[in-house]
């Protein structure tokens, strides 16, 4: 069973893509074990004279660098990700990379029609820049509209399209975190093997 981080974008106690989350880690519960982690307690981000960290930020960076996959649910403000978000983000990276060649895939939930779709295109983005390296999985916008009604009272998603869609998706993740494994494999031994000859020709 794989082991997943899931990020809410959000330091809202009652946010929707807390939510969400909260729905994906027990509909998968025997599938994936995915543990929720919180993003609203780290400080504003500056950078450090001297590189440290907040105290939260290493114990994070190791769960993800442990994990197999990272899920981020991210709300959408002004067409954006909520500063939070970046804020965390901003210290994942700042002399720690445990992004780098992570399985992301990405999810949002909004309270109108339209979805988080610019808030994922953006966090797309961000988890690119080479700080962060992350492995995005591809083709795999999954948003919830109307999040205030889509959920029942037991916090269920109650739109079978929905929940359908999500099955598709997570299975897809699911191939593309054994597929990324592969990818990174098979290039830390071609890089290995690189440095070994490059050590023989010195």
């Amino acid at each position: 069973m794989k082991k997943y981080i899931a990020i809410p974008g959000t330091n809202r106690a009652g946010s929707t893509n807390r939510r969400l989350l909260q729905f994906i880690k027990e509909h998968f519960k025997d599938q994936a074990d995915i543990e929720l982690m919180e993003i609203g307690g780290l400080p504003v981000f500056y950078k450090t004279p001297d590189r440290s960290l907040p105290a939260e930020v290493p114990a994070m960076v190791k769960k993800i660098e442990e994990a197999d996959g990272v899920l981020i649910s991210t709300p959408e403000y002004d067409h954006g990700v909520p500063a939070v978000l970046m804020n965390a983000l901003s210290w994942l990276s700042y002399g720690v990379h445990p992004f780098a060649d992570k399985p992301v895939m990405i999810t949002g939930a909004s309270y109108g029609m339209l979805g988080t779709s610019r808030a994922q295109a953006m966090l797309r983005q961000m988890l690119d820049a080479p700080e962060l390296s992350a492995r995005i999985m591809p083709s795999s916008e999954y948003m919830v509209g109307h999040s205030l009604q889509a959920f029942d009272d037991d916090g269920n998603l109650k739109e079978e399209n929905l929940v359908d869609r999500l099955d598709g998706l997570f299975n897809d993740f699911e191939t593309f975190v054994d597929v990324n494994k592969n990818l990174v494999y098979n290039r830390e031994h071609a890089m290995n093997d690189i440095r070994k000859t490059d050590l023989k020709n010195k």
